[in-house]
């Protein structure tokens, strides 16, 4: 086990940033705290994402950064491209589609994870597995089957960002390549396995996942969908004052063949973070399959990695 080894939390104060630290400090690891605003980092290292050297300051002598400062249009950049500078891994969070794209465009020597959360990189992690052998696949289908949801500011403003810098389109993957476009999500039903049954949901509704699954797994569709009492409930974006409960699954196509594969657990912001600071952990062990910028389900050995998850998220294949 790595003991009082420094990662630094870039928006540490954050909703998402508090579960992460206190995550590391049960594995042992030393939390160097960071972020915008440094009247909320007594003893940290503020830094700003718009000043290079601040970011160079803050990230002396860690041995690995974790991004949870959204809007990550804003901080994943050039979070991901100080910490190359540095030498050290970096993880983020973020479920910002376009963010993500401009992470992936990085080269980088040290290890490179963006969408390391529940958005991302736990359906990534899902496909990879559910695929196994098959070396190419026709359609990926993640179905989110949440209690409700309750956005933090932080996934508010994100989503008015992405949304500005999609002039209001929405998104899907489809025949190889993302599209835009102006029409409404469809409406439709999804079977979800018991207890939650089947539930009426808004079909392609993207999240990370459509940049993360066909990175490096070869598939023509992904295709995301969000239960309708979730989608409304981060229309209405209500104080969060509760934890959602959540079934994912994820259903592979190929040919005629099908494979499912489920998780479950409770609280979206919650479980981002034993996946982010399992990602760190794991690359600070020499525990990966691949070097660079790359998903989950590429760096890492998908299986061996949601078993690792457990209690938290289990997972059962279909």
């Amino acid at each position: 086990m790595i003991v009082m080894t420094s990662v630094l939390v870039y928006g540490a104060y954050g909703h998402t940033g508090r579960f992460v630290v206190a995550e590391l400090r049960k594995r042992g690891f030393e939390p160097v705290l960071s972020g915008r605003d440094a009247a909320r980092l007594p003893g940290g290292r503020p830094a700003s994402a718009d000043d290079p050297a601040s970011l160079d300051r803050a990230f002396d002598g860690v041995a690995a950064v974790i991004n949870c400062a959204g809007p990550f249009a804003v901080t994943a950049r050039p979070v991901a491209e100080a910490a190359i500078r540095a030498g050290v891994p970096y993880v983020d969070v973020a479920a910002e589609i376009e963010a993500n794209l401009d992470t992936f465009e990085l080269a980088a020597e040290t290890a490179v994870v963006p969408a390391m959360a529940f958005f991302g990189g736990l359906a990534d992690l899902l496909a990879t597995v559910a695929m196994g052998d098959w070396p190419a696949a026709d359609e990926v289908h993640v179905a989110y089957g949440l209690s409700g949801w309750h956005p933090t500011p932080g996934t508010l403003a994100a989503g008015r960002v992405s949304r500005e810098r999609r002039a209001g389109r929405r998104v899907r993957y489809a025949g190889g390549r993302l599209e835009y476009r102006d029409d409404a999500l469809p409406s439709l039903e999804w079977a979800f396995p018991e207890p939650l049954g089947p539930r009426p949901v808004l079909g392609e509704f993207s999240m990370a996942d459509i940049v993360t699954i066909p990175r490096h797994l070869q598939v023509r569709d992904v295709t995301s969908y969000m239960t309708l009492d979730a989608a409304e409930g981060l229309a209405a974006a209500g104080e969060r004052d509760s934890a959602e409960t959540f079934v994912v699954e994820v259903v592979v196509r190929a040919g005629g063949a099908e494979r499912r594969i489920v998780a479950r657990g409770e609280d979206i912001y919650a479980v981002s973070a034993p996946l982010a600071v399992e990602a760190v952990e794991r690359i600070l062990a020499g525990r990966t399959r691949v070097k660079g910028v790359a998903p989950a389900g590429e760096m890492f050995d998908a299986g061996d990695f949601l078993r690792a998850l457990a209690p938290r998220i289990t997972v059962e294949q279909r």
